[in-house]
C-alpha cells in the first residue's frame, strides 16, 4: 500500500497525483510558445524577449550545435550566471539532443577541470571572465568547441574562440534536424552536488524527472499562480538545481516572465523589485536575511511580491517572522536535493504553514521516516531517522558512480541523507545532515536546534553551529557567529541566552565571532568549512 503522508491536507480540486505529460523539456517549451506567442519570457536589465523570440534563438543554438558536432547524449557545459544566454543556451543544448552539464562560474581550475572530465563534455559556454579558467584546462579535457559570452552589449570576446553572438548568428543559417527523445530515460541535466560531503556527484536528471517537479510545483502552488501575468525574480543562480526548476523552468512552464538578475547585490535586487514588480521571489535565507536588515525596505514596493519560497538551507523561524513583518510577503519553505529535481516538500498555500517544518509532500511524492542503522524499518511518527523519498522526480543516478547510485537509491526510494522527524498530519521537519550530527558526552546535538536558538538572539544575525574534537566529551559544540551592524554581544552574553532556552548539554562550549560565514554559491552556510578550519 502507497504511504502518503500529508495528502490529508490537500484541499477538494488539488490532484495528489500529478499528470505529467510525456513531453521533453523543449516540447514544454515548445507548448508554452504556441500558447503565448508574444509574452515576455523574459527580462534582462530592461531588455525583453517574448516566447516567440525565444524559441527561435533556441532553435538557433541547437542547429549551431549540430554544425559543430554535437550529438544526442553528448555533453555540452554551461557556466553561465543567470542571463538570457543561459537560458538559450540550456533549452538550445536540449533541443540538439544534448545534456546540459551545470557548472559554477565560481569554481577554480581544479574543480573546473574535475567536472569537465567526468562528464566527458565535449563543448562548453562560458562567461568571457571565466574564460582564462577554461584555457587553463582545457588540453586535459574532452572539449572541441569554446562559446564564449558576455554579459556586456557588443562585449568583445576575450578569445580565438567564437563569441555567444557568433555561434547563434551561424545557427540561423542552417536547416535544423528534430532529435527523438525519450522523455522517461533520456538524461537532459547532469547536476553535480555541491561537494559540501564530498567528491561532487553527478545526479542523471531525466526529461520526465524535470518536467515532473515542475508539474508537480504548478500543482502545489496553483492557487497563488497567474499564469501569463506572474513575473518571477531569478536571482538564485539557474546552474543550481534550485533555480534552474524552481524560477526558470516552472516560469517558462506557467508562460509567464523571468526578470534575470546575474548575482545577488541588495541594492541592485530592490531597485530591481521597484522597477518590474516581480509577483514572486524563490531565495535562500542569507538573502532574506539581507532584505530584513536592509534600512528601508519597505520603500521598494517589495508588496508586489506574494510568495518566497525558501530552500537550499534551513530557514531560522525568527528571521522568517521578521522578514514577514518588515515586507509583507508570505514565505513558505520548502526542501529538496539535486538527486530529486530537486523539490520533495513544501509548505503548502492552501493548508496550515508550520514554522521550522519543510511542509507536506509534493503530488506523487511518497516519503517515509526509516531508522538510520538499517534503512528499513519505518519508524514511529514524532521519531528521529533518516527521510526517503520516492516519487516521478527522483534521478536516474549519478553519472560513472554505480556504487554511489546503489546507496543513494534502494528499492526505488531514495535515501536523502538527512535526519528528520514528522509529525501526525504528514508535516516533516529536518534536524540534520547524518553527518552533521554531534554527538558530546553521548548526547546527540543537532546543529540546527541550536542555530534556531542563537538567530532568536537580538544581536545576532548569522549564526552556524558544529562539532569539534574534545578529549573529554569526543565532541563540544562550537558556535559562530555573525553580528548585527551596530549590535553588540559578548560570549558570555550568547552563553547565558543559550543555558535560559536550551539544555546545558547543547550550550556552545566555543563561541567565536566573525565578520561573515563561509558559503556556497547559492547562500548555504558550509558547516564543512567550518570543521576543516577548526581542526587545524
Amino acid at each position: 500500500m502507497k504511504v502518503q503522508y500529508g495528502f490529508q491536507n490537500y484541499p477538494d480540486g488539488f490532484a495528489v497525483e500529478a499528470e505529467i505529460p510525456n513531453w521533453s523539456l523543449q516540447e514544454m517549451l515548445a507548448h508554452t510558445v504556441s500558447e503565448h506567442p508574444d509574452a515576455e519570457a523574459m527580462t534582462f536589465y530592461g531588455r525583453k524577449t517574448t516566447y516567440r523570440e525565444l524559441e527561435d534563438a533556441v532553435r538557433a543554438f541547437a542547429s549551431a550545435l549540430q554544425q559543430a558536432g554535437i550529438q544526442k547524449g553528448d555533453r555540452v557545459a554551461v557556466m553561465l550566471p543567470n542571463s538570457p544566454h543561459f537560458v538559450i543556451s540550456y533549452y538550445g543544448i536540449l533541443t540538439a539532443g544534448g545534456i546540459v552539464t551545470q557548472v559554477n562560474p565560481m569554481l577554480v581550475e581544479r574543480e573546473l577541470q574535475y567536472i569537465l572530465t567526468d562528464s566527458g563534455a565535449k563543448a562548453i559556454v562560458a562567461l568571457d571572465t571565466v574564460y582564462p579558467r577554461v584555457r587553463a584546462v582545457e588540453a586535459e579535457t574532452d572539449l572541441e568547441k569554446v562559446i564564449v559570452a558576455s554579459l556586456q552589449s557588443g562585449g568583445q570576446s576575450v578569445s580565438p574562440d567564437e563569441t555567444f553572438e557568433a555561434f547563434l548568428a551561424s545557427g540561423k543559417n542552417h536547416e535544423f534536424h528534430p532529435v527523438s527523445i525519450n522523455p522517461a530515460e533520456d538524461v537532459a541535466i547532469l547536476q553535480y552536488t555541491g561537494g559540501t560531503t564530498g567528491r561532487s556527484k553527478g545526479a542523471m536528471l531525466t526529461h520526465r524527472n524535470l518536467l515532473a517537479n515542475v508539474v508537480q510545483s504548478f500543482e502545489f502552488f496553483k492557487s497563488d499562480f497567474h499564469p501569463g501575468q506572474d513575473r518571477c525574480l531569478t536571482v538564485i543562480p539557474l546552474f543550481h538545481v534550485f533555480g534552474m526548476t524552481a524560477c526558470m523552468n516552472l516560469t517558462l512552464y506557467a508562460g509567464s516572465s523571468l526578470v534575470l538578475l546575474p548575482r545577488f547585490d541588495i541594492k541592485e535586487v530592490l531597485e530591481t523589485i521597484k522597477r518590474e514588480k516581480p509577483t514572486s521571489f524563490p531565495g535562500v535565507p542569507t538573502m532574506y536575511v539581507a532584505l530584513t536588515n536592509y534600512p528601508g525596505v519597505e520603500e521598494y514596493g517589495v508588496d508586489s511580491i506574494r510568495t518566497c519560497n525558501s530552500g537550499s538551507a534551513p530557514m531560522p523561524v525568527e528571521l522568517m517572522r521578521e522578514f514577514e513583518r518588515r515586507t509583507g510577503a508570505k514565505v513558505l519553505e520548502g526542501y529538496g536535493l539535486s538527486e530529486a529535481s530537486p523539490t520533495t516538500h513544501c509548505n503548502p498555500p492552501f493548508a496550515e504553514r508550520k514554522p521550522g517544518s519543510v511542509g507536506i509532500g509534493f503530488p506523487s511524492t511518497e516519503y517515509k521516516i526509516v531508522d538510520t542503522e538499517t534503512g528499513e524499518r519505518e519508524l514511529p511518527i514524532g521519531e528521529l531517522g533518516e527521510l526517503i523519498i520516492h516519487g516521478p522526480q527522483v534521478m536516474k543516478g549519478y553519472w560513472n558512480m554505480p556504487e554511489e547510485t546503489k546507496k543513494a537509491l534502494r528499492n526505488g526510494w531514495l535515501y536523502t541523507g538527512d535526519l528528520a522527524r514528522m509529525d501526525e498530519q504528514g508535516y516533516v521537519y529536518i534536524m540534520d545532515r547524518k553527518k552533521d550530527l554531534i554527538i558530546a558526552s553521548g548526547y546527540n546535538v543537532y546543529p540546527r536546534e541550536i542555530e534556531e536558538v542563537i538567530y532568536e538572539h537580538p544581536a545576532v544575525k548569522e549564526a552556524a553551529v558544529i562539532g569539534v574534537a574534545d578529549p573529554y566529551r569526543g565532541e563540544t559544540v562550537k558556535a559562530f557567529i555573525v553580528l548585527k551592524d551596530g549590535a553588540n554581544a559578548t560570549e558570555q552574553d550568547i552563553a547565558d541566552y543559550c543555558k535560559a532556552n536550551m539544555a546545558p548539554y547543547k550550550v556552545p562550549k566555543l563561541i567565536e565571532f566573525r565578520s561573515e560565514l563561509p558559503k556556497t554559491n547559492v547562500g548555504k552556510v558550509l558547516r564543512r568549512t567550518l570543521r576543516e578550519e577548526a581542526s587545524r
